[in-house]
């Protein structure tokens, strides 16, 4: 890979990118009574609340239409990850796939005609307290960032959603996804994902119903965003092989790194401390000099002339002396002045240390996160699934031993017919003619047959 977009310098400094990501769930706030009458109330009788919900097929239609670009037949900047270049026909077939079984159970307990479900797809687009949807828009980026960005590598974000599907089905389960569309087209790479929102052992009405206020709430919204949004940076970053970062949740939701969990804090802190300790010796060493720099200037002005020639001074030994002293301390002031040079740089190499361990120490917090988080959620779904396999071994020792069961019996009947047939001392021709219609209900086949041996017999019968 070209090692030109794993960073870039700022102000020549090496810069690692910090992303924004976003994970917006269509809301429908609209809804509710007192949005409608605050609306009603107001001179434009409309809300400020958005409403980007899928609450009917109407609604879908729209989301069709936008996601698939249908309205403007250009499909060469969009990619499918999951579905078809439909997502209403997607969310239909969905909704046969998922409720139809539970629906024909629920009718089948129904005395009424009236009380029974035609089409779940149509009750729900019906149902104005129901969502017969929902889309969910993830973005990794901003448009300052994308917009230096060529086509090719955008469309590397392809594998990086791909994996955010795969991580939104793992950590939501009971929310099945019919649409994942990737748009190119617009400010940023971004993906439109519609699926529908499931709740399981309901008491009233189908087993199975439509949930999104059961699947998604406030707190499971916000536990889902920070989950996703660590993953999609450790899944770009890798895909990108960069180690950028991601900005801070508007609302502070991410914690940061202390410095002083930082390996190497102590080391730079004692040498800060010395640092200090030196500018402090030079600030002193300042305030003198500007001391004698004054009695010196005094000494000078008040020095005589020689009475030989008027260019020439008269000093005394006590003024020679004090002379030598001062040039000896604007030297040592100088050598203070070198190493509070040599502090600036220190400090400012530390500054740029800590920032860039800062961000080193905050990817590779994200990275283990995303991998721990990765981890723990594949434990649980194994978990699951070994219980699966043991209630399905179960269930297979149980259907084994009545095969076992039947099997004797079987046996046995065999071994019955077979007495009769072929015992001399008690021949009873009426079990030929049974022996025959269980051939011909299929009850018994050739290799029963066989085993009755019923043509030795029979040949036996007419000698």
């Amino acid at each position: 890979m070209d090692d030109k977009i794993c960073s870039y310098k700022k102000d020549g400094d090496l810069y690692m990118e910090e992303l924004a990501y976003s994970l917006h769930l269509g809301c429908d706030q609209n809804r509710k009574n007192i949005s409608k009458r605050n609306g009603k109330n107001n001179l434009s009788g409309t809300t400020s609340y958005c409403n980007n919900a899928i609450q009917n097929i109407r609604q879908l239609s729209k989301v069709d239409k936008h996601n698939y670009r249908k309205y403007d037949n250009e499909q060469e900047l969009i990619e499918i990850v999951k579905g078809s270049s439909s997502p209403l026909e997607d969310v239909k077939k969905l909704y046969l796939d998922e409720f139809e079984e539970a629906r024909l159970e629920y009718n089948s307990k129904q005395s009424r005609p009236s009380r029974m479900i035609d089409n779940y797809f149509d009750n729900v687009s019906n149902n104005e307290k129901k969502d017969l949807a929902c889309e969910i828009i993830i973005e990794l980026g901003d448009k300052e960032y994308w917009d230096t960005k060529d086509e090719n590598y955008k469309k590397k974000m392809s594998e990086v959603y791909k994996k955010q599907v795969d991580d939104l089905e793992l950590l939501v389960p009971n929310f099945k996804v019919a649409s994942a569309i990737i748009h190119y087209d617009e400010t940023s790479p971004h993906m439109h994902v519609v699926g529908v929102p499931i709740k399981y052992k309901n008491k009233n009405g189908m087993e199975k119903q439509v949930g999104k206020s059961d699947v998604f709430t406030k707190e499971s919204l916000i536990r889902l965003q920070d989950k996703m949004r660590t993953l999609c940076i450790e899944e770009f970053n890798q895909e990108y092989n960069l180690d950028s970062t991601l900005k801070k949740k508007q609302k502070g939701r991410n914690r940061d790194i202390h410095i002083k969990d930082m390996d190497n804090y102590i080391e730079m802190k004692k040498q800060l401390e010395k640092n200090t300790e030196n500018l402090e010796v030079a600030n002193k060493k300042s305030s003198e000099l500007k001391t004698n720099s004054k009695d010196i200037k005094d000494k000078i002005n008040n020095l005589k002339t020689s009475k030989i020639n008027k260019d020439n001074y008269i000093l005394s030994k006590e003024d020679k002396d004090s002379f030598i002293d001062f040039i000896k301390q604007v030297d040592n002031t100088n050598k203070e002045y070198d190493k509070i040079q040599t502090l600036s740089k220190t400090l400012n190499n530390v500054n740029d240390e800590l920032k860039d361990n800062r961000k080193k120490i905050k990817t590779l917090t994200e990275n283990n996160e995303a991998l721990n988080l990765r981890v723990k959620t594949l434990n649980a779904t194994i978990e699951e699934k070994d219980n699966e396999i043991s209630f399905l071994k179960s269930k297979i020792n149980d259907l084994r031993n009545i095969i076992d069961y039947w099997k004797e019996k079987f046996n046995k009947l065999i071994s019955f017919l077979h007495s009769k047939l072929h015992t001399w001392y008690d021949k009873d021709d009426k079990y030929i003619d049974v022996v025959n219609e269980m051939y011909e209900d299929n009850v018994l086949d050739d290799e029963d047959i066989e085993d009755l041996d019923l043509s030795k017999e029979k040949d036996d019968y007419e000698r």
